[in-house]
């Protein structure tokens, strides 16, 4: 079965449920607050937490480069969905949230150095990982897919992994690890960041590129006349977590407190409202895997 995304969504019946969802999901944050640009805090208030921690800063390291979980606005001022889930998380807990923008490879030795107290990035809680800092439970869920190439022939990742074929992926990504441990007969391009991925296949010059699932969607959309998005599965799901020192388990134990009560109360639903509410009907209309589909 190809799940290779066509030019166009049906909208009839799918449109009219999704509309209903979103009127009752907007109620719901218009009444809890959450999602409100990091002033809000509907998750593990911090009044009913063991520790209060009013007044001391929270240095957290993102890169601010993958819209809309981590980017900037016009002003060039950190915004998107992790963006508030963590300034809720410092409401919640009474810290200050000061937000470093750090490239992608010195997000984990900005935690080694003492230059940060957690990031949050999108990243993928892996082995490797774990031997250099310490994850939270599982905030999101996302599974890679392929933007190829219109011409490239790609309908699987099997296409991929021929002699002649180039893979774009971001250095020291998932999508780069999956490359090398399992496309042995590809050649692997790796670049800094996802645009340049992109570009590669846009331009021709690679014939897929491997990233999460929205990447692919939005690029693809972006991009309808020279790519294709190929959804279909290839590996789990990842989790993405939130990374602290090693031994800081006061951190930790308030960060896995608040993505708990977040899977329950509803915080999730008010940031796929704000970030996400088009992707997420596409999503189910697909039927592929949300990003807080934690089942």
């Amino acid at each position: 079965m190809n799940l290779s995304l066509p030019r166009s969504f049906p909208i009839a019946k799918a449109a009219l449920a999704a509309a209903v969802i979103a009127c009752v999901v907007a109620l719901t944050c218009s009444l809890t607050g959450c999602a409100s640009g990091g002033t809000g805090s509907s998750s593990a208030d911090a009044d009913n937490t063991s520790a209060s921690t009013d007044g001391k800063t929270l240095r957290v390291a993102m890169e601010l480069a993958y819209p809309p979980f981590e980017t900037k606005d016009d002003a060039g001022n950190p915004e998107g969905l992790a963006v508030d889930f963590i300034r809720d998380f410092g409401a919640a807990y009474g810290y200050d949230v000061q937000i470093e923008n750090t490239a992608w490879d010195g997000l984990i030795p900005s935690l080694q150095s003492d230059k940060a107290d957690l990031v949050i990035s999108s990243m993928t809680i892996t082995d490797e990982r774990k031997q250099s800092v310490d994850f939270s439970d599982a905030y999101a869920m996302a599974q890679l897919a392929i933007l190829a190439n219109a011409d490239s022939g790609v309908a699987s990742i099997d296409d991929l992994n021929q002699p002649g074929k180039k893979v774009a992926v971001k250095t020291g990504s998932t999508g780069d690890v999956y490359a090398t441990k399992n496309l042995t007969n590809a050649e692997i391009v790796r670049l800094a960041d996802e645009s340049a991925c992109v570009t590669e296949v846009v331009q021709g010059k690679a014939d897929g590129f491997l990233y999460d699932q929205l990447t692919i969607y939005r690029n693809h959309q972006a991009n309808p006349d020279t790519t294709e998005a190929v959804f279909i599965p290839f590996q789990d799901a990842e989790e993405w977590g939130i990374a602290v020192k090693k031994g800081d388990t006061e951190l930790l134990d308030q960060l896995n407190a608040f993505i708990a009560q977040s899977k329950t109360d509803g915080e999730f639903d008010c940031l796929t409202e704000k970030y996400l509410a088009d992707e997420k009907k596409a999503f189910d209309q697909y039927g592929f895997k949300w990003f807080f589909d934690f089942e």
